[in-house]
């Protein structure tokens, strides 16, 4: 990618934001209230940063977007992502997120033990709650130890967390449903 900018999206939950630079995707936004709201927020993270139309692999990451919010299983783990602002703990913890296929999730718990620290479910947390590649790290899928949702932030919270996992088809251990246990 040789330049930089964002563009917003539609999809199934809303309008997006997606922002890519020359070392990748720098972030993408999932939906405010409206369209306006989304564009401020991002230019509020982002000063300077110009809306324009997105080159060819930043429409191909979008089409494979537009695809998993539609109910597609789609792969994004070869998605490139602008890490360079991204500490070092949470880089590992969004490498673990992206091995989460969608309609399967894994606790805070579960991911600090795949980084080899099982006392660090709230360090998971908070590095998700940092991730700014909302569904390209697919944060939505990382649960509270009890299963349920726990904290998202992404505009309308919790319920927005639970309805890209029902569009993902979520399911935990068997055939029970998430939904089951909200």
């Amino acid at each position: 990618m040789s330049n930089s900018g964002f563009a917003l999206f539609n999809t199934a939950i809303g309008a997006c934001g997606i922002g890519w630079g020359t070392g990748g995707i720098r972030f993408l936004q999932l939906p405010e209230t409206d369209e306006r709201a989304t564009r401020a927020r991002i230019r509020r993270r982002f000063p300077g940063l110009e809306e324009s139309e997105p080159p060819a692999g930043v429409q191909h990451v979008i089409g494979e977007i537009v695809a998993l919010l539609r109910g597609e299983r789609t792969d994004l783990t070869g998605v490139g992502l602008d890490m360079d602002d991204v500490p070092d703990f949470n880089r590992r913890v969004y490498d673990v997120a992206r091995s989460i296929p969608p309609g399967e999730t894994m606790t805070y718990g579960e991911v600090a033990k795949r980084l080899g620290d099982p006392t660090a479910a709230r360090a998971v947390g908070q590095a998700l709650g940092q991730n700014p590649f909302a569904i390209i790290v697919p944060c939505h899928r990382v649960l509270g130890a009890d299963r349920k949702p726990g904290g998202f932030s992404a505009g309308g919270g919790a319920k927005t967390k639970l309805k890209i996992l029902s569009i993902e088809k979520a399911r935990i251990g068997g055939s029970r449903d998430l939904f089951d246990l909200v």
